[in-house]
């Protein structure tokens, strides 16, 4: 019998390409997102999509069936989170709390929660393991929130919940509309338009960056490997690059010859991010897509999808 995958914030970057995913490895796909950050475009049409808030009841029949529960949904953007600390807890926090009472009820198999390495802004041990965290941020603490939720359930319910903390993914999707958008499409969108990229602060800080497919790659090794359930798995690519650096690769693929502009830095940022990757490795999973051939991607997807989808509804050059 055909396996059933609920992915919440199924119209996001992660979202979207994790539900194309399950489709390839023939799971059927039951997607929820509100549309405030996603767009109904990135979403699969042989997806079973609907348009709810995860804070809502009316969810809870699209539980019912379910092997397994992907909670991807969030409101994930720094600058929103500190702006809007009682949404960011509201959709976070009470919206995780919501969607974990959906999925026990329904009895749902395994439980997958997207959390985040912000919780670890507090850690200046690097690479960094999953032992210790310390959220500082609304963000991190938001999403610590959710996480402590899903804990909590794990105990109490015997709920079979295992998470997942990001690193900085990046790859084709990526929400490149927010009013300070993820590096790599920003660099990307911009250099291609003919415009310096923004750089805030000095451009030292290092990220770990992770290409999107090896992200969803540990996601379905999680959905079926039981050496998975109730444990916690950083997903970064165990190396870390400057913003610097990333404008160098960038420019090195794209040659446009033009230099960054420096903007003052932005608040509650890490200085550095570095994954222990030793957990996720030992089920078998590891990278694959290195730094080079990932931009090489996100560079054809931004080509082909954004740039030339705007130049055609301006009739002509990409604005």
């Amino acid at each position: 019998m055909q396996q059933r995958v609920v992915v919440t914030g199924v119209a996001g970057f992660v979202g979207s390409n994790l539900a194309k995913k399950l489709l390839e490895k023939g799971y059927a796909v039951v997607g929820i997102d509100d549309l405030s950050a996603g767009t109904s475009e990135n979403v699969d049409p042989r997806v079973d999509f609907h348009q709810e808030d995860i804070r809502s009841q009316e969810i809870y029949s699209l539980f019912e069936g379910a092997d397994g529960v992907f909670h991807l949904a969030a409101k994930t953007s720094l600058v929103d989170c500190l702006a809007k600390p009682l949404e960011a807890a509201d959709m976070n926090v009470s919206g995780t709390l919501n969607v974990l009472e959906a999925a026990r009820k329904a009895n749902v198999r395994k439980f997958i929660y997207a959390d985040t390495s912000a919780e670890y802004e507090g850690i200046h041990v690097f690479p960094t393991t999953e032992e210790r965290i310390q959220p500082i941020g609304v963000y991190a603490a938001s999403k610590h929130g959710g996480a402590t939720f899903c804990e909590s359930y794990r105990r109490l319910y015997n709920m079979n919940v295992s998470m997942v903390r990001y690193f900085n993914v990046y790859g084709p999707a990526q929400d490149w509309r927010r009013v300070i958008p993820p590096v790599m499409s920003s660099f990307i969108i911009r250099m291609l338009q003919g415009e310096s990229p923004l750089i805030y602060g000095t451009g030292e800080k290092r990220r770990d960056f992770i290409y999107v497919d090896d992200v969803n790659d540990l996601h379905v090794v999680i959905l079926h490997d039981d050496r998975a359930d109730g444990r916690v798995f950083n997903v970064g690519s165990g190396v870390n690059h400057s913003v610097n650096e990333i404008y160098q690769l960038v420019e090195s693929l794209l040659k446009t010859g033009l230099k960054p502009v420096y903007k003052p830095d932005l608040p509650g940022e890490a200085e550095i991010t570095l994954a222990d990757i030793t957990a996720a490795k030992s089920l078998g999973w590891k990278p694959r897509i290195d730094i080079e051939e990932g931009l090489k991607r996100t560079i054809n997807y931004l080509e082909k999808r954004v740039l030339n989808a705007n130049a055609s509804l301006t009739g002509g050059r990409a604005t």
